[in-house]
C-alpha cells in the first residue's frame, strides 16, 4: 500500500485493532465512506472526516495526515490527561471557558513569581 491518507488510516486502525465497523462507529461516520477513503477511493476528505477519526484513533491529526506524530510540538496526553479532558467535556464546559481557566492559573502562577 502506498503512503496515502487512506493507506494511514488504514495502518493506525489495524495498529489500534479496530475493525472498519468499529473505527466508524467511534468516528461517527459512515462505514462506507471510511472504506472509500481507505481505499483511496475518495481521496480528498474533509477536515472534520479527519479530525473525528484522528479523535477515534486517539492521534492528533498532524499523525493522520503526514504519518508521524508531531512530538517536540504535540505530546502525548497520557491516560489521566484524556479523563480530565473528557471530565471537563462531559461537565458542558465550553471550549472559552475552558481557555479562560487556564489563562486565569497562568496568570496565577506569574503573579506569585512576582
Amino acid at each position: 500500500m502506498s503512503d496515502t491518507l487512506g493507506s494511514r488510516i488504514h495502518k493506525l486502525r489495524l495498529e489500534k485493532g479496530y475493525s472498519l465497523s468499529e473505527l466508524a462507529d467511534k468516528a461517527d461516520v459512515a462505514k462506507s465512506y471510511l472504506s472509500n477513503v481507505e481505499r483511496n477511493i475518495q481521496s480528498n476528505p474533509s477536515i472534520q472526516f479527519i479530525e473525528k477519526i484522528a479523535d477515534a484513533l486517539q492521534v492528533s491529526i498532524h499523525t493522520v495526515l503526514y504519518g508521524t506524530p508531531v512530538e517536540a510540538e504535540e505530546p502525548a496526553l497520557d491516560g489521566e490527561w484524556f479523563r480530565l479532558v473528557q471530565e471537563a467535556m462531559a461537565s458542558g464546559i465550553s471550549k472559552r471557558e475552558f481557555k479562560e481557566f487556564l489563562d486565569y492559573q497562568k496568570w496565577r502562577m506569574e503573579q506569585k513569581d512576582h
